[in-house]
């Protein structure tokens, strides 16, 4: 049984997946115990056929496919129930993250249940429109599982089988799956550790869709902090919505001297938010018994 299991989920990576194996390879010990696993999630572009090819010169590669393009988290789900590795590293096949860390992450993973690669190194290649959009979500996940998140959704990282496997059923089958088990395992007090890491410019086309997976990834930090940390979660809107009304009602007294339709409605939604999140508190404590 191997110690660890490098997984690389690919789709599409014609032009990255060679070199990025190969870069795997020459980084990890040859006398230490590991496999690699590549997930290819239904390429059209040729990336199977080089995958063949390098199952055939690579003795530790291990190569399994999607029929279909599942998604980013299918894929390393895939992966992690195909390995009996006790640790599973994952790292993306398009070039961005230098395996030259992967070692290091390694080392740091033992006496922790995750190890994070964040991309705060000396050389970050991101889009400043997509941090901007970033910096808000991070600030809000950090808010919900009370601990500083330098980066909630990067795609390099070291974790404990049986501590991701808890965790399954609640992970999605998109790119929010990396978002979504740092929320659980950061809610549920497990140990993380982050490690600065480098990140280059991708090799090929993109395949993230800005709007629909932002909006993807907003939902799903809504729905998994509010199965793990519900009252945290909705404070921020209760706050919002309460000094709303505070302010609404204030004005209503001094100029109208009469509540207005607007400061009843936002009464009512300040009283339903404050109610849900007291609601979602009691099953989430209920369900811990």
């Amino acid at each position: 049984m191997p110690e660890f299991c490098v997984i690389l989920p690919c789709f599409n990576e014609r032009n990255a997946i060679t070199d990025g194996v190969h870069a795997v390879y020459q980084v990890l010990d040859e006398n230490a115990d590991w496999e690699i696993i590549v997930v290819d999630d239904g390429s059209d572009d040729g990336s199977a056929e080089l995958l063949d090819k390098l199952k055939g010169e690579l003795k530790r590669l291990r190569v399994f496919t999607h029929e279909d393009n599942r998604g980013y988290g299918a894929a390393l789900k895939t992966g992690i129930h195909a390995t009996d590795a006790d640790w599973v590293v994952i790292t993306d096949a398009d070039g961005t993250y230098p395996a030259s860390h992967i070692p290091q992450l390694i080392a740091e993973a033992k006496n922790v249940d995750m190890v994070v690669g964040a991309r705060t190194g000396e050389k970050v290649a991101s889009s400043v429109i997509r941090n901007f959009a970033k910096l808000f979500l991070t600030w809000y996940c950090s808010w919900i599982t009370k601990y500083r998140i330098p980066d909630i959704n990067s795609g390099m990282r070291v974790l404990k089988k049986t501590s991701v496997e808890k965790y399954f059923t609640l992970l999605p089958d998109t790119f929010s799956f990396t978002t979504t088990i740092t929320i659980a395992m950061l809610s549920n007090n497990h140990e993380v550790k982050y490690i600065p890491v480098n990140y280059n410019q991708r090799i090929g086309a993109s395949k993230i869709r800005p709007i629909r997976d932002t909006l993807n990834f907003i939902q799903l930090i809504f729905r998994t902090g509010s199965l793990f940390a519900p009252m945290r979660t909705f404070m921020p809107f209760i706050i919002l919505f309460g000094g709303f009304f505070v302010f609404s009602a204030l004005y209503d007294a001094l100029s109208a001297a009469n509540l207005t339709d607007t400061t009843i409605l936002l009464f009512i939604l300040f009283q339903s938010t404050f109610l849900f999140a007291i609601l979602a508190d009691l099953i989430r404590q209920h369900c811990k018994r």
